[in-house]
């Protein structure tokens, strides 16, 4: 029997650097599901060796009518400046936490390769079509996947909520960066837009989704008097 080479080895321990936390609301997280956790989070951080944070959080919820979707999961990933979060709801935990590490994976991987593109310059290689043409399908078949995960966020709340209420706020503290830092960032946290403060401008901007490889771009303008 052949003993496992070092690097194979590696990949299913964490990198001394990273913290992971495993929290659970409304459910005990036992020892083997914590071991399981940090041997799929060590993979998961070779895709991005900045991330060294990770909270896993589990949660029960119980609902008749969605018995197949009661365990959701959580799975934030923070360093040096910048956010991962994908999340999923299964019939177990298990379930939940392979879609949801299927999900951070996908955008790791598509944010490492448009960042490849980018440092190559405006005259990428022949390569770089190819790659951006399978980063559009990676996208679509992630987002088709999301909306079965996706769930009314007032679900569970008294049936006497008005509509059109502010029902969340949050502030984030945010440095200037690059619009292209901004694309990046918007496809590490799954979302279609992002908001930031541009570098070159100073003014706060939004990156959103366009169809197929376009994205576009929002900017405040103080209107002249």
């Amino acid at each position: 029997m052949t003993k496992p080479e070092n690097n194979e080895t590696q990949r299913d321990e964490l990198r001394p650097d990273i913290q992971v936390v495993i929290t659970g609301r409304n459910v005990e997280v036992p020892e083997h599901f914590k071991e399981r956790v940090n041997t799929k989070l060590a993979k998961i951080s070779v895709l991005d060796p900045t991330l060294n944070y990770f909270h896993v959080e589990l949660k029960h919820e119980p609902n008749p009518r969605r018995a197949d979707r009661a365990d959701k999961i959580q799975i934030t990933a923070t360093g040096k400046g910048h956010i991962a979060r994908a999340e999923a709801k299964e019939d177990s935990f298990y379930a939940a936490l392979e879609v949801a590490l299927a999900k951070m994976e996908r955008s790791l991987r598509k944010v490492k390769v448009r960042r490849s593109i980018s440092h190559q310059g405006h005259r990428a290689p022949l390569g770089a079509g190819q790659q951006a043409a399978k980063l559009v399908q990676e996208a679509e078949e992630a987002r088709s996947k999301q909306e079965q995960y996706d769930t009314d966020p007032y679900e569970g709340l008294v049936d006497d909520v008005l509509p059109g209420q502010i029902v969340r706020r949050k502030e984030h503290p945010a440095k200037p960066m690059s619009v292209d830092d901004a694309l990046s960032e918007m496809e590490l946290v799954g979302h279609d837009f992002y908001l930031f403060i541009n570098e070159e401008t100073g003014r706060p901007s939004v990156v959103y989704r366009r169809r197929a490889f376009d994205y576009g771009l929002i900017a405040l303008v103080e209107e002249e008097k």
